[in-house]
């Protein structure tokens, strides 16, 4: 049976199922996070309506959280970033994902792995919503702005109250 989570957020509730036997790295680097509940407050801080809602990074006033050490990049594991799957966020560097993660808002499969090289690395699946696709809906849909060097951020924080296994 595979672990699943409760992603309690300020405009409503999502649970979704982990792919453990796909990303084990993965799944364990963010349960560590869930079960130290560090994503407890922070926000999703960058709001794209069809495409993704990203979070876990930041507190309501924008201040970036000190995270632990990247993991592996598994998104050789070939799980398509469909509508409704979480995914892992990472800079230009392909191993560079700490405790950010996106849920995808659309059908993303040119963010799937492609190639061995930094531009076709892809982004890591590690799980899908198996409810809560009208919060994630609401979450696509607030107002967003700028905030300092950041873009596309919610203009009213929506933030993630809690993320516990469930």
């Amino acid at each position: 049976m595979s672990t699943r989570i409760a992603i309690e957020t300020s405009k409503g509730k999502m649970e979704a199922e982990l792919f453990e036997d796909k990303a084990p790295k993965t799944v364990a680097n963010f349960l560590r996070y869930v079960d130290a509940k560090f994503y407890d407050g922070t926000i999703f801080h960058r709001v794209i309506p069809g495409f993704m809602i990203q979070g876990g990074g930041f507190t309501a006033d924008m201040q970036q959280k000190a995270t632990r050490e990247p993991v592996v990049n598994e998104a050789r594991n070939r799980v398509s970033n469909e509508r409704g799957t979480l995914a892992m966020a990472r800079t230009s560097v392909v191993d560079s994902a700490t405790c950010q993660f996106f849920i995808n808002h659309a059908d993303n499969a040119f963010l799937d792995f492609r190639s061995p090289d930094p531009q076709g690395f892809g982004y890591c699946v590690f799980g899908k919503l198996v409810s809560g696709l009208e919060t994630l809906d609401a979450i696509a849909k607030v107002a967003t702005g700028t905030h300092g060097p950041h873009r596309d951020v919610p203009v009213a924080p929506v933030v993630i109250l809690s993320i516990r296994r469930v």
